[in-house]
Formats: C-alpha cells, structure tokens, sequence
C-alpha cells in the first residue's frame, strides 16, 4: 500500500495536514531551493517549481509513494524575498516591508514516481502597517529565531499577525500551504476518502 509522504521539513505544514486528520510520514526534502529563485521570475513560477523540486527530491526515494511539496515565496515591491540569514536581516527586510503591500505566493504538487501529478499556486496579499524600529526589536527579541525560517520574517498564528494591517487571501494559503486545493487533489486520486 503506498503511503502519503510530506517532502518538508516544515512544522506548520505538518500541522496543517494533521490537524485535517491527514496521515503522512514526513521527510525533508534534498534541493538547493536557491536554484529557483533566479532574478526575473514570477513569485508563482518560483513556488510552483519549487514546490515540484521538493516533491521529487522525496518520489525519486520512494517511487510508490505519493509525495507533497509545498513552497511559499514573499514579493514586496516587485523584489523576492527569502528567509532571512541573520537577526540583522530579518529586520532590515521589516523596515523594507514597513507601510508596503506584501504578496505571499504558496504552492503545492504532488508527484509520485518521478512525475509531477498536480500543482496549485495561490496568493494572498498583506498590507504590512508601518513598523517603528522600537516595534522591530521588540519584535524580533520575542519571535527571533524561529521566524528565521519563515519567509515573510512573520508567525501568522504567532504575534507575527500584529505586522498587519489588513489581509487578504485564504488562510492556509497565507501558512503556507494551499490545503483546500490539496485536500481536493488527494480525494480526486483515492488518496483521502471522498
């Protein structure tokens, strides 16, 4: 029997397809996810190829198997964003994304054998209210380091929903995963039942 396989290292992710009641076995997937991120390219073509990198990466180890891959990608002002590499940088991309529309752009496939089955892209937007420097060290001091590795330098169900003004967008979406889509997917190919 094949088994439902998660290609991240993510635990929001995982969270969400738990909490959907959604069995999977997780594994971390093997990319450069710098490779996708050439200067130039659309937000949702980066996710979405990203998102197949990984699914791969994990169904070229387990052909029987079905795999997701999920990605999400920040553009504010028509720059990409990655997850920043340092405290520093987390908050000079705060002060950057200060009073700017931020766009969040996740995807998800999902591939078995060695081939992409499915993709979805979806993009919420989020107004980013102006940030005072004094609220950034705050910020940072309370959430630094585990929003190292989110894009967006933000927790939505953390005190990361304080950078927002209005948002607009699905919420799974906006966690990362485009899990309404996905479920659909996974029920269409017998994987959840209908």
């Amino acid at each position: 029997m094949s088994a439902l396989i998660l290609a991240s290292g993510s635990s929001i992710r995982a969270k969400m397809l738990g909490d959907a009641g959604v069995d999977y076995l997780a594994v971390r997937p093997e990319i450069d996810e710098a490779g996708g991120k050439a200067p130039g390219k659309a937000a949702g073509d980066v996710a979405r190829e990203l998102a197949e990198l990984k699914a791969l990466s994990v169904s070229g180890r387990r052909p029987g198997d079905w795999v997701v891959g999920s990605d999400s990608v920040v553009s504010v002002g028509g720059r990409l964003f990655d997850k920043p590499e340092s405290r520093e940088a987390a908050a000079e991309h705060l002060r950057f994304f200060s009073g700017k529309a931020m766009v969040l752009t996740s995807a998800a496939a999902l591939a078995r054998a060695g081939a992409v089955e499915w993709t979805h892209v979806d993009s919420a937007e989020l107004q980013v209210r102006p940030l005072s420097d004094d609220f950034i060290h705050a910020y940072l001091e309370t959430e630094w380091p585990e929003v190292g590795y989110c894009v967006g330098v933000f927790r939505m169900e953390g005190p990361g929903v304080q950078l927002f003004e209005t948002v607009n967008g699905n919420h799974f979406t906006i966690l990362g995963m485009p899990l309404i889509p996905l479920l659909g997917a996974l029920r269409q190919r017998d994987i959840l039942p209908s």
